[in-house]
């Protein structure tokens, strides 16, 4: 395992390369539990992480941007060896013991943030890590850690309109061997939740905020999801706060214009979240 962490850390070292075209994912993450539960959104990120080099061409670098990296400005990880990150309470030791030793990849984190123009991208050299909107993900989807893998920080205090144009300089990475992933929930509201519920029990608000979000997606309107405030008490219900709902929004913005999204994981979790999840390309 070392060896292999260290061939892909030298990888990390290198420019970015050419490559087929890379699909883009948002992965809606729900309980942290999910990344130990023998459940159905678990099972549905391994399924998808084995396409990876077999349908699906083999990412070089992971981009991910997590709801729950809240910063003043916008950051990249930039450090070699990221810690996994436990933000999170009230939970099982064992998911407490979860460990996800992919490495960074300084030099590509400094290299993406030279391309963005507007905003400018801060580089993180000891702070962060990978917190579980990433690693929760990225452990079933891949488990063998060998990918490097970079977080990229949200600015909550931002409009959702400049999350999704951030995403929009993204897009050129994905032909650079560069897996985009938004991780967060369609809908998020912890106020609301109903533990005993079924994956097909949620709120009439919970499944109408759904509805028209996927409707957006499908109409390819990005801008009609920047613009999911406008839907008043229907979004507040969604999302009491909307960090969950950005990483869409990046996710979103690196899509192509005529790419279709195609969905899985389209359940709910304890009645007010949304695990409907994306693939573009």
């Amino acid at each position: 395992m070392i060896d292999s962490l260290d061939a892909a850390a030298a990888a990390g070292a290198q420019a970015l390369k050419p490559s087929p075209r890379m699909p883009v994912l948002f992965i809606g993450h729900g309980s942290p539990l999910n990344a130990i539960q023998d459940n159905e959104f678990r099972r549905a990120w391994q399924a998808l992480g084995q396409r990876f080099g077999a349908d699906l061409p083999a990412p070089q670098l992971i981009l991910c941007i997590s709801a729950h990296w809240i910063t003043r400005g916008w950051h990249l990880t930039g450090m070699a060896r990221p810690k996994t990150i436990h933000d999170f309470g009230g939970f099982p030791d064992e998911l407490f013991a979860q460990q996800y030793p992919a490495p960074g990849a300084p030099a590509l984190a400094r290299e993406i943030a030279a391309g963005v123009p507007s905003p400018k991208l801060g580089i993180d050299e000891s702070e962060w890590g990978f917190d579980h909107g990433t690693w929760s993900v990225l452990k079933p989807m891949f488990p063998r850690a060998d990918i490097p893998v970079i977080q990229l920080s949200m600015d909550y205090s931002r409009p959702p309109a400049e999350h999704l144009a951030l995403g929009r300089q993204l897009r050129a990475l994905r032909d650079k061997g560069v897996l985009v992933v938004g991780s967060g929930n369609i809908v998020h509201n912890l106020r609301a939740v109903q533990r005993q519920a079924g994956p097909m029990q949620a709120y009439d608000w919970a499944f109408e905020f759904d509805r028209r979000i996927q409707a957006l997606l499908d109409k390819g309107d990005m801008e009609g999801v920047a613009a999911f405030q406008q839907l008043g008490p229907l979004a507040l219900n969604a999302h009491p706060t909307h960090d969950h709902l950005l990483p869409l929004l990046h996710a979103a913005g690196a899509v192509h214009a005529g790419e279709k999204p195609a969905y899985f994981n389209d359940r709910f979790q304890a009645a007010s979240i949304s695990m409907r999840s994306v693939v573009w390309g």
